[in-house]
Order: structure tokens, then C-alpha cells, then sequence
């Protein structure tokens, strides 16, 4: 009979909040109800594991149990404090928290998150002419890059959670275009499209430091998801040195430099991203590869996630990964 004790179903989770009553009901994140009931899920059919033992694990020192979850918050956003850590402590669960290092040290908004409300505020059929139009204006000498209908053609197709226009927004403004075209474009869009200036927005948005401390205090877990939230394997590799530098830096309070936690921002690394980490100290690295972990043969630096969707109320693909063990 195979052994479950080293299977890790690990949750990952962007926004938590109370959809309705909230500025903008059209981001994807997960409506506060349906949190609950899926932590109710949680209690009743999984063991859900703190990221110690997970690295106990890792390295090891122990064994996790049976139906072994691990629950991941990314990104750093307000309301995980405001609505997941009552409820998260109101059931005796941990949270694992990665915050990119510019949103409470520089309080500026990052690029994928003008992108979230940008599509959260746009019609996306409209939105993707617009971005069309903007890239064939700019298109020239000094930002060079593929005609768009060949762009559109390769990366406007259907994604997991979503459709073909949102899909080339994303890649568009998050990594396809130049760096300097993609923040020229995503405030231009995010100037039309919003209610909000971009400052405030940021204020309204992320964690402050003493947030932060906080959730540290209540025995939450603290780790790093870059500083600028790049897409970290695409990068030259001084400035991908000089990324994670920085993170470390204004993290530090809040983690152990000689055992830390790397979530790769999009699920972005390459072996000279695996090789700084390892060096400076990291033991556990989390992907977006969308399966469940096994500590006794994936690497640690490498661990695949699930989405929150992919557990109910939303939806049964956790199961697409094997059966749950009764849990004992």
C-alpha cells in the first residue's frame, strides 16, 4: 500500500474578501463565505500542517500525517489580514504569508496588480483592443517586439481559470512586452479604467510592516516572493541577484536568514534562480506547478501547488492527483 505520509496538498490563495461589499466585486479572489466553507472542508477531511513541519519534513526530522495541507497566501494583500487570519486562527490553522518586498517598503503599486483591476474594472473584449491598439502605436524603434496578431495568435488562448482576452492581457503586460513598454501601458489602461489613483490604491491594497509583525505574532509564517515581483527566470542574472537581495533585506526581520521560504512570483525560476537561493539559505521553494507534492521525491526548492479553486466549494480537482486517504 503506498505510503501517503510524505503527499503534501498545499493551498494557494491571492485575494480573500468580502467580494460584495467590496470596491471592486469583479476581482477573482475568494468570496470570505465560500473561504469559510472551504476551511470547513479542510477540518473535516485534511490535516492541515504548519510550514515548520513541512521543513522538518523536508529535511528529514520527522514526517508529516496523513492528508497533509499546507495553506499559502501570495502576495501580501490587506485583506488576508482583515479576513483570512480571524478565521484562520478562529479554526486553528496556520497560514504561510509571501510578501513582495516593495509593497510595504515603498507602498507603490506593483504591475500585476494593475492588471488585476484593470480587468476587474474593463469589459476584456474592449480592454484587449485597447492594449492592441496601444502596442501597434508603440511599436517601433525603440521597443521592438512581434507583429500582434502573431502575439495574439500564441498567447491568446483560453487559461485555466479564465478566457482568451484576459489571458493576453496578462502575458502581454506581465512579461511578453519590453519592461518599460508593459509600465507605460499597464498605468495608461490603469489611468482610463480606474476610479483610483495608484498611490492610494497601494495604501488601500497590501500589508503594512505592522501587519505583518502581527501575523507573525499570532504564529502565522512569513516568507519571500521577490521584491519587485518579477518573473525572476527571465531575468538578466544581476538584476535577479539584485531582486532577491533586496527581498532578504526588508524581509529580514521577519524571517531566519539561514532557513527561509522562496514563493517564485508566477511561478517564474531557472537553475541560477535554484542556485542564489540554495546559497543564501533557503530550504523550501514553492511553484505554480499545479499538482500535489510529494517531500519524498520532488525537490524542495521545487514544490507544485494547487489553486484554492481547485478544492471545494469550488470545484473537485484536488482529486485529479489520487485519492484522500481517510484521515485518522
Amino acid at each position: 500500500m503506498e505510503d501517503s505520509r510524505q503527499k503534501l496538498y498545499i493551498s494557494m490563495y491571492h485575494y480573500t474578501r468580502d467580494l460584495k461589499h467590496s470596491r471592486y466585486p469583479g476581482i477573482k479572489g475568494l468570496d470570505i463565505p465560500l473561504f469559510r466553507q472551504q476551511l470547513d472542508f479542510f477540518r473535516d477531511n485534511f490535516n492541515v500542517v504548519t510550514m515548520e513541519q513541512v521543513i522538518d519534513s523536508a529535511e528529514g526530522r520527522s514526517r508529516l500525517p496523513d492528508n497533509a495541507l499546507l495553506l499559502t497566501f501570495d502576495d501580501g494583500y490587506a485583506d488576508n489580514y482583515t479576513y483570512a487570519l480571524p478565521l484562520l486562527e478562529e479554526y486553528g490553522f496556520q497560514g504561510s504569508f509571501f510578501i513582495p518586498g516593495k509593497t510595504f517598503a515603498e507602498h507603490r503599486l506593483l504591475d500585476v496588480n494593475k492588471i488585476h483591476y484593470i480587468l476587474a474594472a474593463a469589459d476584456h473584449k474592449k480592454l484587449a483592443a485597447d492594449l492592441k491598439e496601444k502596442m501597434d502605436r508603440y511599436r517601433g524603434a525603440e521597443y521592438d517586439f512581434p507583429p500582434t496578431d502573431e502575439l495574439w495568435a500564441q498567447y491568446g488562448i483560453d487559461g485555466r481559470f479564465e478566457g482568451a482576452e484576459p489571458t493576453f492581457v496578462k502575458r502581454m503586460l506581465q512579461t511578453v512586452l519590453p519592461e518599460r513598454l508593459r509600465n507605460i501601458i499597464s498605468s495608461e489602461l490603469f489611468e482610463k479604467y480606474m476610479g483610483v489613483s495608484e498611490e492610494v490604491l497601494a495604501y488601500e491594497l497590501y500589508m503594512t510592516e505592522d501587519m505583518i509583525r502581527t501575523l507573525r505574532r499570532h504564529g502565522m509564517f512569513i516568507g519571500l516572493h521577490g521584491y519587485d515581483h518579477y518573473w525572476l527566470g527571465n531575468l538578466p542574472e544581476d538584476k535577479m541577484r539584485e531582486d532577491i537581495e533586496k527581498a532578504l533585506s526588508v524581509m529580514d526581520e521577519f524571517i531566519d536568514r539561514d532557513r527561509w521560504v522562496m514563493n517564485y512570483p508566477y511561478g517564474s525560476y531557472n537553475d541560477g534562480v535554484l542556485s542564489f537561493i540554495r546559497q543564501k539559505g533557503a530550504c523550501i521553494g514553492l511553484t505554480t506547478e499545479v499538482r500535489v507534492a510529494d517531500l519524498a521525491a520532488d525537490k524542495p526548492l521545487e514544490l507544485p501547488r494547487l489553486d484554492c479553486n481547485d478544492f471545494p466549494p469550488k470545484s473537485e480537482n484536488y482529486k485529479k492527483d489520487g485519492v484522500i486517504y481517510e484521515k485518522k
